[in-house]
């Protein structure tokens, strides 16, 4: 005779899927004092963490979670947990949507506070008092108590119903050892160019002398997606890798470079400044990334090449290395870039070329590592995948040291004609610190400094270094009249570099450029704090210019920084 059985749990049978998976995460000491792992979940991210982690390729789904509206339709409840070295740790989790009038502040906090013991917290979204601000989900934080802490993170939506997603697919070790992962490494190499001055250097290592390896490129090399960022970041893997094939103890350095968010465009005006170090540094090697970050280059490619040329040109005859990252829809700018290389004959290596083929594979018919290990979020590689791209600038070391080609450099017999364009090969920074002879500089009321800056992991270091700290900065609150800033110099071609914001307190900017309105600075498009450079002058012939930069009318009580400006 049967009895009654349990009902079951309704949640333990909702589906769901994940849109972080066994994902490394770090508590980063902030400006502030807190320790925290930012994942930017806007701008088409969450959407692409349901498409790449979880599987999720029904359109209707995807459309809805790109408001907080279609979320909340979409979402029953958020499943996190965290697993660190000791389970009693805890760390705090907050899911942030971004406001409408208060993008950073106004949004709603769906916040938790877990233990390190790997067990699910499940937060139920129609227990949260949601904001009526909300516009669209903006980021997940982990915050910890501790500094420097490590831990993997799982954060799971499960559906309301009607909504169903496709199980989980399984993923094993990536084998990093085998023929097939070294075969994927192999088809990195685009191009072996003139190794003659890589060779050089690797000799000269080899020797035991001083050599500089430097890194210049955008979040990717910054580090973004890599736990730590300064140790597991492509940039110190492949560098330690060279140093430990070529180098004798303490003989290779390390200068890392990569700023997040930013084109070339911005690369070759701050070159002398974090690469160079105002001539303190004499890089031997110099890889140069932006093959992601250069779809926003109003040049085209003319930035990219000055940059290439201005490294090529100095004294000491750097190698220039191009590496061509990738995004996780598999673009990136390679098939415009390439054509730099070709030209200068530059070694080129890519990673979409590398790894693409792959994710298209399922496990048993030869997939080496799926999106979700090797991406941490849409644009940043996880550390494998930053080991992948380090292995890739091994492979190509290394060939390059055993059947590198010989020969005269025909670089030593001065550079060809440009094939994009060469217009900034001379660019030069100019800020509150670094003045050129003959320019004038009228603050007006632009005459604060700004300290709320993009700050970045430089070289091997943990701690921020601030961008542009030599700024210019219109503080409505401060200042009264609204007096604009002036610039008086000779040069062909300008570039403004401009603060962007997500704060509701920065304002808009005219630029007027001889007396006619050259744009309105808007500091609030991207939406948050980093470095946005402008082309204001480009021309063939250098003459007087005046450059007058002013609030929008209407807007005096609010902020604005002019970072700075390169010159040509």
């Amino acid at each position: 005779m049967g009895g009654k059985t349990a009902p079951k749990d309704p949640e333990s049978r909702r589906s769901f899927f994940y849109v972080m998976r066994d994902k490394e995460i770090f508590g980063s000491v902030q400006p502030d004092g807190r320790n925290i792992q930012f994942i930017y979940e806007d701008m088409g991210r969450l959407v692409n963490s349901a498409q790449v982690t979880g599987n999720i390729t029904d359109e209707g789904m995807l459309a809805l979670l790109r408001d907080t509206d279609g979320f909340r339709r979409l979402v029953h409840s958020i499943g996190v947990s965290v697993e660190t070295e000791d389970p009693s740790q805890r760390i705090g989790f907050v899911f942030q949507m971004y406001g409408k009038e208060d993008r950073l502040g106004g949004g709603t906090q769906i916040c938790a506070s877990l233990l390190g013991d790997g067990a699910e917290v499940r937060l139920k979204l129609e227990e949260q008092k949601w904001s009526d601000d909300d516009q669209e989900p903006g980021q997940i934080l982990f915050l910890f108590d501790q500094p420097e802490l490590l831990a993997v993170a799982n954060v799971r939506f499960y559906l309301n119903d009607g909504y169903q997603a496709p199980e989980a697919e399984e993923e094993g070790e990536i084998a990093f050892d085998s023929e097939a992962y070294r075969n994927m490494i192999r088809r990195s190499l685009m191009s072996m160019g003139d190794t003659t001055r890589v060779r050089r250097a690797i000799g000269r290592a080899r020797a035991g002398e001083e050599v500089t390896i430097a890194y210049i490129g955008g979040s990717i090399t910054q580090g973004a997606g890599a736990t730590p960022i300064n140790s597991e970041c492509y940039a110190y893997k492949s560098y330690r890798s060279f140093a430990e094939r070529f180098g004798q103890v303490g003989s290779v350095r390390f200068v890392k470079a990569g700023v997040g968010g930013t084109p070339s465009e911005l690369g070759m005006i701050r070159f002398e400044r974090d690469v160079l170090r105002y001539g303190r540094e004499t890089p031997d090697v110099v890889v140069v990334e932006f093959a992601v970050n250069d779809e926003g280059d109003e040049t085209k490619g003319n930035c990219y090449e000055s940059l290439v040329r201005k490294i090529l040109m100095l004294p000491n005859r750097p190698a220039v290395l191009l590496l061509f990252s990738v995004f996780a829809d598999d673009w990136n700018l390679q098939d415009r870039l390439k054509v730099v290389g070709e030209r200068y004959r530059l070694p080129m290596v890519s990673v979409l070329d590398a790894v693409t083929p792959q994710f298209r594979l399922k496990p048993e018919n030869g997939r080496i590592l799926s999106k979700n290990q090797f991406f941490y979020d849409m644009f940043h590689p996880t550390n494998a995948g930053h080991t992948v791209m380090a292995d890739c600038l091994t492979y190509f070391f290394e060939r390059a040291a055993e059947d590198g080609n010989e020969g005269e450099e025909f670089l030593y017999k001065g550079l060809p004609e440009p094939v994009i364009g060469a217009d900034f090969e001379q660019v030069r920074l100019l800020d509150r610190k670094e003045m050129p002879e003959g320019a004038v500089v009228s603050c007006g009321s632009f005459c604060q400094t700004d300290d709320d800056l993009q700050a970045v992991e430089m070289d091997a270091a943990l701690s921020l270094t601030p961008q542009f700290p030599n700024n210019w900065m219109y503080d409505g609150a401060k200042e009264e009249g609204g007096e604009p800033f002036v610039l008086e110099l000779v040069c062909k071609a300008l570039v403004l570099v401009f603060k962007d914001s997500g704060e509701v307190k920065a304002g808009r900017a005219e630029v007027f450029v001889d007396g006619a309105k050259k744009l309105t600075a808007d500091p609030l498009v991207n939406g948050w704090i980093h470095c946005n450079p402008v082309i204001l002058i480009q021309e063939k012939e250098a003459r007087r210019h005046e450059i007058r930069i002013r609030m929008v009318p209407g807007e005096e009580k609010k902020e604005f920084t002019i970072l700075g400006f390169g010159y040509v």
